[in-house]
């Protein structure tokens, strides 16, 4: 299921499917960059629209400042222009984000996704300030992050507003799986702001209601299938593809049993992406989710099929 290659401009942001990459770990827990470098190429050759490194997928929240810069780094150079790469740089300091842009625009970084500031709750003046200092501080397109599930706090839609005005300001991932707010969204922000869905479980509905793409969780496991979705309803082939779009949700469904990535790394184990391994205070997948997701991988036809595809591309680099 691989699909060629976009044609539009790699500064851009991309619409489609972006994957929200995975951070390997060795056994001794540091970066495995060998590992990470196989799940580059294979999101490059599946289609996969974007790489997003260091965001919470990515293990972000445990990665030192040096290891940051040099994930972001590493991942640059091994893309080598070859697919749009969207730096996390959230913080929920705004001297410390406003070092994280430019710590991703010296290492090439073609975009930026920001958090909202977690654990502090700044009023909406505090939100507008943080994000407008971050954008001034790179040239680089930003992305806001809303995901209000884990920093409580969320933009009001008049601060997206304001901040929309900003010209470095491009877009939002909206991971509330909301639907009246993709709604708001897409009637109070400009047509040319990109709006991502940040929720697998509704990615699909975001998508209908004009969402241009995701940045997804489950592309890791299966970057060609959550593309060929984007793809699908882009092209107004909804009705024709719900097979795979009931495929994808069930399949996110077990990938959101316990805190992400906990579930998404145990599957991507067993496909042979990468080690098990995550950062305390993450823990392992826990018996029921294990077991869930080892039937996952018995039974999905779509993680099967992306296993092969991996599969194959590390033998045919072998020989």
């Amino acid at each position: 299921m691989s699909l060629p290659m976009p044609t539009y401009s790699i500064q851009t942001l991309p619409h489609g499917s972006l994957v929200a990459i995975i951070t390997p770990f060795d056994a001794s827990g540091a970066i495995n960059w060998s590992a990470l470098e196989r799940l580059i190429d294979w999101h490059v050759r599946s289609g996969t629209r974007g790489l997003v490194v260091a965001g919470t997928t990515g293990e972000s929240s445990t990665l030192s400042m040096d290891e940051h810069a040099e994930l972001l780094n590493r991942s640059v150079t091994h893309a080598n222009g070859r697919i749009h790469v969207m730096a996390g740089v959230g913080a929920n300091s705004t001297a410390e984000a406003v070092q994280l842009a430019r710590m991703a625009h010296k290492a090439g970084a073609h975009s930026l996704l920001s958090v909202v500031p977690y654990y502090n709750k700044p009023v909406q003046e505090g939100l507008y300030r943080h994000f407008v200092e971050q954008a001034d501080a790179t040239p680089l397109p930003l992305v806001l992050y809303s995901v209000a599930g884990r920093t409580v706090v969320d933009f009001s839609v008049s601060t997206l507003q304001r901040l929309a005005q900003h010209p470095n300001i491009k877009g939002i991932k909206d991971a509330s799986g909301d639907m009246v707010r993709a709604l708001q969204l897409a009637t109070a922000l400009p047509a040319d702001f990109v709006r991502y869905s940040g929720d697998d479980l509704t990615a699909a509905a975001m998508l209908g209601l004009g969402a241009h793409g995701i940045i997804s969780v489950t592309a890791n496991v299966a970057p060609a299938a959550v593309q060929a979705q984007c793809a699908a309803i882009a092209q107004g082939r909804l009705g024709q593809e719900l097979p795979l779009v009931r495929e994808l949700f069930e399949l996110s469904q077990a990938l959101f049993a316990e805190s992400n990535p906990i579930p998404v790394k145990y599957l991507a184990s067993l496909m042979g992406l990468c080690q098990n391994r995550l950062r305390e205070p993450l823990v392992g997948a826990g018996p029921a989710s294990s077991h869930a997701l080892d039937q996952v991988f018995a039974k999905s036809a779509l993680v099967a099929d992306a296993a092969q595809a991996f599969a194959g591309e590390q033998s045919a680099a072998i020989v």
